[in-house]
């Protein structure tokens, strides 16, 4: 049932409304949505403002309007969600250990399910060393926090949880927040490291391979400034 929204409300809370009668219709990418008339006189509001709301939502791949069909629910597009969430203030402005926390919980989170489906698909193991292995030929701090980056985000895709992939921008945030971090350390190290994790896994330690990615991950609060006169320092 949709509901009345009064026309004091902003538009951008049809966008909210949408998206909750997409999930309580149990709609499926490709179904037809009421037309523009139906939904603005079931909103009560203006076709302008209806428009202003698909329109958000046909950013994100959330709604279609397809000529000849009208409305309808699309596929989201992962990229862009993930380009919204990378730049959110939240995120940009989260304090250091909360970002390294959080690469944590969702790094180790997708171990098991990078273990399994490494079992079945062993090209995964080969992307990940190849990748790593190009880190060991990265002769600037750019280069290399690029090919650290998609290391990482390669680990999360090999999972298989497609929307974790949305997540995985916050690799983006950190590595620019922790630029410095990632100067000062030991490049070798962090290789080496990354191939110990990919082999644990191949090999099923999963606990293994947690406790190394959570050591590696966890090394840059050791660089994080102490007090004003280390960060003047960096």
């Amino acid at each position: 049932m949709i509901e009345s929204i009064g026309k004091a409300r902003l538009s951008d809370i049809v966008a909210d409304r949408l998206k909750q009668y997409i999930v309580d219709e149990g709609l499926s990418p490709g179904d037809r949505l009421p037309t523009e008339g139906q939904l603005a006189a079931s909103f009560g509001i203006s076709r302008l403002s209806l428009r202003e709301a698909t329109k958000s939502l046909g950013f994100l791949g959330i709604v279609e309007a397809r000529p000849g069909r009208g409305l309808t629910v699309g596929s989201i597009k992962m990229d862009r969600v993930t380009r919204v969430i990378g730049f959110h203030p939240d995120l940009l402005n989260a304090d250091p250990v909360s970002l390294i926390g959080t690469r944590v919980v969702i790094e180790t989170g997708v171990l098991p399910h990078v273990a399994r489906r490494m079992r079945e698909d062993p090209s995964i193991r080969e992307r990940l060393l190849s990748t790593n292995a190009e880190l060991e030929s990265a002769d600037n701090l750019t280069r290399f926090v690029e090919l650290d980056i998609r290391f990482h985000r390669l680990l999360i895709e090999s999972s298989g949880l497609t929307p974790l992939i949305a997540f995985a921008d916050v690799l983006t945030v950190f590595f620019r927040r922790f630029r410095e971090s990632v100067k000062k350390a030991e490049w070798s190290a962090g290789i080496q490291a990354h191939n110990q994790i990919v082999e644990a896994l191949h090999e099923g330690r999963i606990d293994a391979a947690s406790e190394l990615l959570r050591t590696h991950i966890e090394s840059h609060a050791k660089r994080i400034p102490s007090n004003k006169a280390d960060k003047r320092e960096t």
